[in-house]
C-alpha cells in the first residue's frame, strides 16, 4: 500500500442520543466494518482516518462547494462536476491535498453529557447523528446544537446526519415481500431544520450497508479544507481545531475512497492506529 504524508489534521466530534448509531458510523469509516451490537460509550472513544481533500477528488465526488456561499440552502447544495472540470482536475493529481481527521465519538446517554461537553472545544467539524426511526432523537438534535455552538468555535463546520437508513426504503415494490419502512422522520423535515438552523448540510447515513458514511465525513473535510483556503484558521495555534504536518505524526497511509462507499475495507486503505 502505498504511502503518502498529510498536509493537515482536523478534529471531528461525533454527537447525539444514545443508540442513534454513532459508534457504528466512526467504525465503518476507521475499519469498513459493521458492528451490530456496540457496548455503551462511555465519555469519549478515538479513531482517525486519511482523506484526500480539495480537487480533484472534491471534483469527482462533487462536494467541491463554493467557499462564497453563504446561506444554509446554497450549502446543501453541492456543486457537480463537468467532465471537463474532472478531466483539468487529475492532471493535478500530484497535488492532492490529503486531511486526517482525528474523530471523537461522544457518548450520548444524559449521564456523560457534561464529560462530552469538554470534547466540543477546539473542534472544526462535528456530525449531528440521529436515527431516522426514533423520532425522540431527532428532537434532541437542537439540544445537542446549543451546546455544541456553546462551547466550540463560531465557525465550526456541522451537517445533520440521519443514520439507519437501510430501515428506510425509499420505496416498496407492490406485491414484494420487504421490510417495513420504519422511518419517522421525513428527509424533508430534516432539510427544514438545516436550513433553520443554518446548519450546513443534511445526509442520511446507513452504518449497516456503508452508504453515504465516508460522503458524510468527506463534506465536513471539504468545507474545513475550504476555509483553511481562506484562512480562517492558524494553523500554528495549539488550540486550532485544525493543524498543519507539524502537529505530529507526517506520514500516514494513503485512502484511496470509491464513488459508491456501500462496501467495507476492501474498496481503500485505512489510516494507521485507527479506532
Amino acid at each position: 500500500m502505498a504511502t503518502t504524508s498529510w498536509q493537515f489534521i482536523a478534529k471531528l466530534i461525533c454527537l447525539g442520543n444514545s443508540g442513534s448509531g454513532k459508534s457504528s458510523l466512526t467504525i465503518r469509516l476507521c475499519e469498513g466494518r459493521f458492528v451490530s451490537h456496540h457496548d455503551v460509550t462511555i465519555g469519549v472513544e478515538f479513531g482517525s482516518r486519511v482523506v484526500p481533500v480539495g480537487p480533484p477528488a472534491s471534483l469527482e465526488y462533487g462536494i467541491n462547494n463554493p467557499a462564497s456561499a453563504t446561506d444554509a440552502s446554497a450549502l446543501a447544495t453541492p456543486k457537480t462536476a463537468s467532465p471537463n472540470d474532472i478531466k483539468a482536475g487529475k492532471k493535478g493529481a500530484d497535488q492532492q491535498k490529503h486531511m486526517k481527521l482525528s474523530l471523537w465519538d461522544t457518548a450520548g446517554q444524559e449521564t456523560y453529557r457534561s464529560i462530552t461537553r469538554s470534547y466540543f472545544r477546539g473542534a472544526s467539524g462535528a456530525l449531528l447523528v440521529f436515527d431516522i426511526t426514533r423520532r425522540t432523537t431527532f428532537d434532541s438534535v437542537t439540544s445537542w446544537l446549543q451546546d455544541l455552538r456553546q462551547i466550540a468555535e463560531d465557525d465550526i463546520v456541522v451537517v445533520l446526519v440521519g443514520n439507519k437508513s437501510d430501515l428506510a426504503p425509499a420505496s416498496t415494490v407492490s406485491g414484494a415481500s420487504s421490510a417495513p419502512n420504519k422511518r419517522q422522520v421525513t428527509q424533508e423535515e430534516a432539510e427544514e431544520w438545516c436550513r433553520h438552523n443554518k446548519v450546513m448540510k443534511y445526509i442520511e447515513t446507513s452504518a449497516k450497508s456503508g452508504e453515504n458514511v465516508e460522503r458524510a465525513f468527506l463534506e465536513v473535510a471539504e468545507r474545513i479544507y475550504q476555509n483553511i483556503e481562506a484562512g480562517k484558521y492558524d494553523l500554528n495555534d495549539r488550540r486550532s481545531g485544525v493543524k498543519g504536518p507539524g502537529a505530529g505524526g507526517g506520514n500516514q497511509r494513503t485512502v484511496t475512497l470509491k464513488k459508491d462507499d456501500r462496501g467495507g475495507g476492501k474498496k481503500g486503505g485505512f489510516a494507521s492506529g485507527c479506532c
